[in-house]
């Protein structure tokens, strides 16, 4: 039967649960289907709570025994927990349960993977392994005894003891119960160390499976890489003897901080230069340093409720993004958050999925794992920083350390620093954590004696989570370019507060082009009414990397929409300001990469709807590919220099000056390809000694239509390679033709290695028919039917993949009747199970309403 309806829980109902926990020891016998878990738990009333009422968490679980100071207990059981009466004073819980690892499909709690016993308890997965409050500001320390017939048997904290089948971990510091972790299975460690600061020697150890022991350097390099700049730039040393991380194959998100156990999914750690690309080193650089840095923002600091949840996921966002920042280039990486922003969190905030950084209710906290929550919360941290300076900020987060250390903290804990050490008021900023949309600024210039004045106007679009959206504090970075390109004032941070509000520049000598929202300083939608003569200045000479950029990208995007409404060329001004950039050498090459590329179908069909039109897929295709056409014709002359130039023949790095040529070159083969017919990506693919160059040979082979041989061979020569493999599958179907991407997305759930209750293969095909914009909408439903079949099937497996990827829904409302209908029948079909999930249930209720 479906699950029971989803119960609402509302921020405003928080209360402190009635009781303490001071200590707890748990001891697994580990068995596939037959795990036993044995707790002992030291209660005592909570002096901070009005309600006693004993509520243990728990679910799935078949109850042994219980006994409270060692007496037997009967107590009320249910499908969500146990209550029972308790003593008015301090007291013992003890409980054994019965688990089944091996059918817990859902990859929430303890579950089994490849034959490795596996955990994951954030959000609410610890109620699975045993009874226990399992809420995030109940923290205690915790002892964890294993016995099991497996060479390595791991839990959060310091060993203590271990002998064959056995192993006692021990845990000094308080952390919540989503945080806690165990892993037993064939392991082999990839050691190494690392020294702090106050000279604690910290043991180190990457635990993969056999087989790919050669796949774990890069990623012990960017954990001490992480452990030193966390020490350098925030001053927080690590705090244990001992720092595990452990690749997973089946895991639903790509990586967990449990303290002093970090368990990632395989993609998200191992690489070795034949089977990554740069992308997914760089990836895995970021991912390793967010959760490193979780252990200071995020265990040490954790959050009160699950409303908080942005307090420590945009945090710890900001702060790998700071560290990619200084590891590889700056520019390029701001410029790729705002592209993951636009393309995801804006995608939110303008859909039936809208809500503020810190929601005031939710069904299923799986389901607020979002960009909102993450991405955008970051971007609420950046704009503190920028408003209150770099001092000042790093004086805030110095108290915030030391005041809530061990603290299970709320958002009004951590403004409260910055008002503390700033003076400021923070009460209007606090906004951007209760209100959901984008706030869309509009500016309007005046020139007159000699003065530039700039009078913006916020509005923030109504919506089902914020019907009357109030005015936010928006800090507004500026520079102005003099008419011949040089800079003529340099930034200057305007801090808006009104709804509407004028800024001056005085003492100009001729009228400059205003450079706005330079470093996109805040995540807002700018409506500035530039001609294209100007955008050209900023595009040829803006001082800013992420504006020149931007001019270039805003030039691409008037020229596209051109192109869908009117049939008109592409525009030849755009094209003659990215040769520029191309022929520019003192430019960065990945900076030069990313200037090259286009907004996505997906960005064209927003602004489409956003200027009250229908988007129509086939058409934004089409235009898209006649302007990488235009740009292959155009770029002609200096694309063989440009490839030749930048393609590395030196032995292999992962680092920003290699990946930056590597990225620049692959840019130009993309366009080569089009007037070559494929030969150069033929030689391309047949001479690359790394998984970049291949990836990248091959996908142009595909869009030559030459790609055939080469898919045969990729996969006779990776077959054995689960994580190429995911490529391989990915890719067949990203570049398909719209017309045929759903039939080979189906064609490849045929394959005999499409494991479909793998997140990571699942993901591989059908994340990318979703990002194939004009795949996925394809006139004929395929693409939605396609993938709600295979919602069906998966959702009683992993409903938590399953509501996920059910996103790929949320956008319906803009399109035509014809789409609208065959998306909603869908929708309809899936909502119909009679067993689908609290997850999904809340997910497409929210987008059907729309």
């Amino acid at each position: 039967m479906r699950d029971a309806a989803p119960e609402t829980i509302y921020l405003s109902d928080y209360s402190p649960f009635g009781f303490v926990v001071d200590e707890v020891t748990l001891t697994f016998d580990l068995h596939p289907e037959n795990t036993r878990v044995k707790s002992r738990t030291a209660f005592r009333p909570n002096p901070a709570a009005t309600d006693r009422t004993f509520f243990l968490h728990g679910e799935n679980l078949k109850l042994i025994n219980a006994s409270i100071d060692g007496t037997p207990v009967a107590p009320d059981v249910s499908d969500k927990g146990l209550t029972c009466d308790v003593p008015d004073g301090p007291f013992i819980w003890e409980s054994e349960v019965e688990i089944d690892p091996q059918g817990n499909t859902a990859l929430e709690g303890l579950y089994m993977s490849n034959g490795m016993y596996c955990t994951q308890c954030e959000a609410e997965g610890f109620r699975k392994i045993t009874y226990y409050p399992d809420r995030p500001d109940v923290m205690s320390v915790f002892t964890v005894i294993i016995n099991g017939p497996h060479p390595v048997l791991l839990s959060n904290g310091n060993p203590v003891a271990s002998s064959e089948g056995h192993a006692e971990w021990h845990d000094p510091w308080p952390k919540p119960a989503y945080l806690f972790a165990l892993v037993a299975g064939e392991l082999i460690a990839h050691a190494d160390t690392f020294t702090t600061a106050s000279g604690r020697k910290v043991d180190l150890n990457l635990y993969v499976r056999p087989g790919d022991e050669g796949k774990c350097a890069f990623g012990m390099q960017a954990l001490k890489d992480s452990m030193k700049w966390d020490e350098e730039v925030y001053g927080r040393k690590y705090d244990l003897d001992l720092f595990n991380i452990v690749a997973v194959d089946d895991f639903n998100m790509g990586a967990m901080e449990n303290k002093g156990l970090n368990i990632f999914n395989s993609s998200a750690v191992l690489a070795s230069p034949e089977t990554s690309t740069d992308m997914n080193f760089e990836r895995i650089e970021a991912i390793i340093a967010h959760e490193y840095f979780h252990n200071w923002t995020g265990n040490r600091i954790t959050c009160r409720d699950w409303f908080q949840l942005c307090l420590k996921e945009g945090l710890t966002v900001y702060r790998d993004s700071q560290f990619t920042s200084d590891m590889r280039s700056a520019a390029v990486k701001r410029i790729g958050d705002v592209i993951d922003l636009r393309g995801r969190q804006f995608a939110e905030d303008q859909g039936p999925l809208a809500h503020p950084v810190r929601p005031e209710s939710f069904q299923e906290i799986n389901n607020f794992y979002t960009a909102t929550v993450y991405e955008k919360g970051a971007e609420v941290i950046g704009m503190l920083k920028r408003l209150v300076g770099d001092d000042a900020y790093a004086t805030a987060l110095d108290l915030y350390f030391e005041r809530h250390d061990g603290d299970a903290a709320t958002i009004e804990d951590w403004l409260k620093v910055f008002e503390d050490t700033t003076g400021r008021d923070l009460t209007q900023f606090k906004r951007w954590y209760s209100q959901a949309g984008t706030p869309r600024l509009k500016v309007i210039e005046d020139w007159a004696d000699d003065t530039l004045t700039l009078t913006f106007t916020q509005h923030t679009p109504p919506s089902a989570a914020t019907p009357e959206p109030q005015p936010l504090v928006i800090p507004i970075s500026v520079g102005l370019i003099g008419p011949i390109g040089d800079e003529v004032a340099e930034t200057r941070v305007l801090e808006m507060t009104e709804a509407s509000q004028s800024f001056t520049f005085d003492g100009l000598a001729a009228r400059p082009v205003a450079s706005i929202l330079r470093g996109f300083s805040a995540p807002v939608v700018l409506d500035h009414d530039l001609n294209d003569t100007e955008r050209a200045l900023l595009l040829a000479h803006d001082t800013d990397p992420f504006n020149r950029w931007e001019a270039g990208r805003t030039l691409a995007r008037k020229s596209l929409l051109s192109m869908i409404r009117e049939g008109t060329a592409p525009d030849r001004a755009y094209l003659d300001g990215i040769l520029a950039v191309l022929r520019d050498e003192t430019l960065d090459p990945a900076y030069r990469a990313l200037m090259m590329g286009l907004p996505s179908q997906s960005d064209l069909a927003t602004a489409l709807h956003d200027a009250g039109e229908v988007p129509e897929p086939d058409l934004i295709y089409a235009a898209t590919e006649t302007m990488r056409a235009a740009m292959a014709r155009r770029f002609r002359d200096v694309l063989p220099a440009l490839y030749a130039d930048n393609l590395v023949t030196a032995e292999y790095r992962p680092d920003a000056e290699q990946s930056g040529k590597r990225a620049l070159a692959n840019s130009a083969l993309a366009l080569i390809t089009r007037t070559d017919g494929g030969v150069q990506a033929q030689a391309q693919y047949g001479a690359a000694d790394n998984m970049t160059q291949q990836l990248s040979g091959l996908a142009n082979l595909i869009r030559a239509d030459r790609g055939s041989a080469a898919l045969k061979a990729f996969e006779a020569q990776w077959k054995n390679d689960r994580l190429v493999m995911d490529k391989w599958f990915g890719l067949q179907v990203i570049e398909a033709d719209p017309e045929d991407a759903a039939d080979v997305a189906a064609a490849l759930t045929d394959h005999p290695d499409f494991n479909w209750k793998n997140p990571n293969r699942f993901r591989a095909v059908f994340g990318s028919l979703v990002m194939h914009h004009a795949g996925f909408h394809h006139h004929s439903g395929k693409g939605y039917q396609l993938l709600a079949d295979w919602l069906i099937k998966l959702d009683p497996v992993n409903p938590q993949t399953t509501a996920r990827m059910c996103s790929a829904f949320q956008s319906w409302p803009r399109y035509d009747d014809d789409r609208k209908a065959l998306i909603t029948a869908e929708l309809d079909r899936i909502l119909a199970q009679p067993t689908l999930s609290r997850d999904v249930t809340e997910m497409l209720t929210r987008i059907r309403k729309a």
